[in-house]
């Protein structure tokens, strides 16, 4: 291999990512001198320069002048430290014993072999540093926003690039169920987790995580990133609903109006970003019987029952109030449950009484047939107690309904006045 193509060979090195010039000349130093060792049987007399700007290496032996003597009779003369008077003066007449000569070694004299075997190891240690130099610079970032763009789409995860070309992985599992990429989209997420996996790193991204929503909130709320406002815990059903609870030390500060912003201003991007997530931000407080209230929102309680030692909350509330507290697909009650830490279990109330209390028929949309409520409502029942007060035969004759299904709806609509 010519002393061009070596060179050559080695200055792709130079632009490496993620690795500084100094350690990059190091590991080329330690490499050449490795050779060294192996073919001179040491590397005390070698002086290497690296020049990583230009990807440009230089050898030089250093030998110790000699008398012609010593270099002919003496055992303790070794080739690669000393040069005979003569020999040194063939290089320079002037040199003298005792003076040392430095000659260049050229890059073509460790063979075809031992310069290929050298570009080997040289790659693989500067690709080793380079994989622990990313594994490092990410290890930092968890729980750092991202943005990346998508390279790959699979099943079941999404590769993405970064801006230095380092790929990344988000897990179908981290992604929010409306989440729709396609090769070259701009993805923004949270690094999550961050190993290494086969010698290399693998970097995990989520846009699931409750730590996401939190990034997200300090990005738009600068209260929040000065400090001046605190995130005390957030849950998330990713892509349907999540709560927020916050708290600030400043009476001046209102701290959920400054997260929604003026009209709704600072949550409506953080709202788009997480595909229409409905958001709840809350007062945090240390009541817990208010921080249970304000985590049912927007249901208003009549009364709380709480068990502190069982982490249980009995919930009263008026009837019209129940789906509200319970929320589409059962998402508001089970983060406020999360988000509060209680069980909590919801029950209807009156202030006049069970004897008075009366409930919508829709309220029993998950027992009765919604074919029979429809046929019930068209005479003009559209109450629990406006059915049971209903003469039977009247019922049956009116409604149309048979007299099996007319019991069963009594059976149904009663028990829950028992209970």
């Amino acid at each position: 291999m010519e002393t061009s193509n070596l060179i050559e060979s080695f200055s792709e090195f130079k632009d490496v990512k993620n690795i500084n010039k100094a350690t990059l000349m190091s590991i080329i130093e330690d490499t050449f001198r490795s050779v060294l060792i192996k073919r001179f049987g040491s590397d005390e007399n070698f002086d290497i320069i690296v020049n990583p700007d230009k990807g440009d290496v230089e050898i030089y032996k250093n030998r110790t002048v000699v008398d012609d003597e010593f270099a002919e009779d003496s055992f303790d003369y070794n080739e690669n430290m000393h040069i005979s008077l003569t020999q040194a003066q063939k290089i320079d007449a002037d040199f003298d014993i005792g003076e040392e000569v430095s000659e260049k070694v050229k890059l073509e004299d460790f063979g075809r072999r031992a310069v290929l075997s050298l570009r080997q190891n040289l790659a693989q240690r500067i690709l080793e540093l380079e994989k622990a130099e990313i594994f490092n610079k990410y290890k930092e970032k968890v729980g750092d926003v991202i943005t990346a763009e998508v390279y790959q789409v699979w099943k079941k995860e999404i590769l993405l690039v970064d801006d230095d070309g380092n790929e990344l992985i988000l897990p179908k599992t981290e992604q929010i169920p409306s989440d729709f990429f396609k090769k070259g989209d701009a993805v923004k997420s949270v690094i999550t987790q961050v190993e290494m996996r086969g010698g290399a790193p693998l970097i995990t991204v989520s846009r699931t995580s409750p730590v996401f929503l939190e990034r997200l909130f300090e990005n738009e709320v600068p209260e929040i990133f000065d400090g001046l406002i605190t995130i005390k815990k957030i849950v998330r059903e990713p892509g349907e609903r999540a709560k927020v609870a916050v708290e600030s030390y400043d009476d001046r500060i209102d701290p959920v109006g400054a997260c929604v912003g003026m009209k709704g201003s600072r949550i409506h991007g953080i709202v788009r970003e997480l595909k229409n997530e409905n958001i709840d931000v809350i007062n945090f407080t240390s009541n817990q019987s208010l921080l249970i209230q304000r985590a049912l929102s927007p249901a208003k309680i009549t009364t709380i029952k709480l068990d502190e030692d069982q982490k249980r909350a009995e919930v009263f509330l008026k009837p019209d109030q129940i789906s509200l507290a319970i929320g589409k697909g059962g998402y508001n009650i089970k983060l406020a449950g999360r988000l509060t830490g209680f069980e909590i279990d919801v029950y209807r109330d009156s202030e006049m009484g069970a004897e008075t209390e009366d409930v919508d028929l829709e309220e029993f949309a998950d027992e009765i047939d919604s074919e029979i409520l429809d046929a019930l409502k068209s005479i003009g029942c559209d109450t629990a107690k406006s059915v049971l007060e209903m003469d039977r035969e009247d019922l049956l004759k009116r409604a149309n309904l048979t007299e099996e299904v007319v019991e069963e709806v009594i059976s149904i609509l009663k028990s829950e006045f028992e209970n």
